[in-house]
């Protein structure tokens, strides 16, 4: 038999299982509520991933790029469930990597104010972030995921099955954000099996969701650690020129993170290695990509929903990672155009 792990994610007084393991998809039908009588599928053309729901169901595909992390996406979503007739007794699947569990969860989330939702994500980036912990969303031209809801899922199956035939850009994706969660813990996950690194993160991620599920901006220990080395990673992904995959952007917000806690006198030059350490560990780069413009990024992170009060940055600290406020714009670019060559 084949073996799987099965986490518990606690969140809004109730808890759903995030299943981790080869043919965990096999498992969908018996993981929805027997009341459930149709399933609205939603997939990308390509994803070549089939599911069974057991009951009733129908394929709806969404768009590929982050140009289909929209609103548009998701009008179109529930319109074309309106007019299927699917009920608030029905429920959503959905089959594919962040972009899909992202909006299909915030479709979910706003169609007749809320019907339920199962994800079996497909990369291993949605195993181990995307998919887990209800965070869903699309994004505006002026920034990523500036739009969504919480919404947690009844179940995530995780089927690594899927990863056999992932591109090896995907995989370098979920490595980078599978890096972040080194230094949520100070857990070395390196030298852990596949199978066990995702449920390790799965792990993690649920201990922060269960303190903190909608992530109280006044916590700075809370769920919004979870973005560490995403500031610089989101607005490296907004600038939209620098051939950068999420996981692959976080990798190179990560060391930026490490190097701007070294400047401000946070952490020490060995931190700061060790960050290096993990993401080339990885097969990740650890540079910012050429010709960037230290000025828009900074006006691109100034716009980070993080930002409650000035530059706002998750960073390392001698008492771990947590939210830090008011980072002085001049630290911020000193330590860009260190990174960049100019300093």
């Amino acid at each position: 038999m084949t073996r799987r792990t099965t986490v518990e994610v606690r969140a809004g007084g109730a808890s759903y299982p995030v299943v981790v393991g080869a043919g965990a998809r096999t498992e969908l039908a018996a993981r929805l509520a027997p009341s459930v009588r149709r399933v609205a599928v939603v997939t990308q053309p390509g994803i070549g991933v089939d599911v069974d729901p057991g009951r009733e169901h129908e394929v709806f595909a969404v768009g590929q790029g982050e140009q289909a992390k929209s609103l548009a996406t998701v009008e179109a979503l529930c319109r074309a469930w309106s007019r299927w007739g699917l009920t608030r007794a029905d429920q959503v699947v959905a089959v594919g990597g962040g972009l899909v569990t992202d909006v299909a969860g915030f479709a979910a989330a706003v169609y007749h104010r809320g019907v339920g939702v199962t994800h079996v994500p497909t990369t291993l980036l949605g195993m181990v972030d995307a998919a887990i912990g209800g965070k869903t969303g699309v994004n505006l031209p002026e920034g990523k995921n500036l739009v969504g809801a919480f919404w947690q899922p009844h179940a995530v199956l995780c089927d690594t099955d899927a990863l056999a035939t992932l591109p090896e850009r995907e995989r370098l994706s979920g490595l980078g954000e599978m890096a972040k969660y080194h230094f949520l813990t100070g857990d070395d996950l390196l030298a852990l099996p596949l199978d066990e690194r995702i449920a390790a993160c799965v792990r993690i991620k649920a201990a922060v969701v269960a303190a903190d599920e909608r992530e109280d901006v006044a916590n700075t220990r809370g769920r919004a650690t979870l973005n560490y080395g995403h500031t610089l990673a989101h607005a490296l992904e907004t600038g939209g020129r620098y051939d950068l995959r999420h996981g692959e952007a976080v990798a190179v917000g990560l060391v930026y993170a490490a190097e701007l806690a070294h400047h401000l006198g946070r952490i020490d030059r060995a931190r700061v290695d060790d960050h290096r350490r993990v993401a080339t560990g990885y097969g990740l780069r650890t540079t910012l990509p050429e010709g960037v413009d230290p000025a828009d990024l900074l006006t691109l992170m100034a716009r980070d929903k993080k930002a409650v009060d000035g530059l706002t940055f998750v960073l390392d600290g001698p008492d771990g990672v947590e939210v830090v406020p008011g980072v002085d714009p001049g630290a911020a670019a000193a330590v860009l155009d260190a990174m960049a060559g100019r300093g």
